[in-house]
């Protein structure tokens, strides 16, 4: 039962960012737009697609789940900071605190990794 709690829940933290880099490609020059208005260079949207769609499956499907979740932390936090600091309006403190929640869950995933139910790349070491 564990084993399928924990597929679970990476699934659904991860569903977040695919549905965002399926939305990202279809209005890239949108989303460009958007993030120019903040101040961050347009071409790093290309990077951000990338981190957005890979890393996730990544962790859906256990391999290199630390690593994957540790930069989709540190991901989730700069951008609640970058994007998200208009506290005056409500939407933006929701935001703000969903990136900064997304953060603790994957960090989550850090210190406990993830159980049976992945990709795991063990290496078998044979004594001579």
């Amino acid at each position: 039962m564990a084993n399928l709690i924990d597929f679970i829940g990476r699934l659904f933290i991860s569903t977040l960012f695919l549905i965002s880099a399926y939305n990202k490609i279809y209005s890239i020059d949108g989303t460009m737009n958007w993030m120019e208005g903040f101040g961050v260079p347009g071409f790093l949207l290309y990077p951000t697609i990338a981190i957005e769609a890979i890393l996730p499956l990544f962790i859906i499907i256990g391999y290199q789940a630390r690593v994957s979740a540790s930069i989709l932390a540190v991901f989730c936090f700069s951008t609640a900071f970058i994007f998200h600091l208009d506290f005056n309006n409500q939407m933006e403190t929701i935001s703000f605190l969903k990136n900064i929640g997304l953060a603790g869950g994957f960090l989550f995933i850090v210190a406990n990794g993830t159980r049976d139910w992945a990709i795991k790349k063990n290496k078998k070491y044979v004594r001579l």
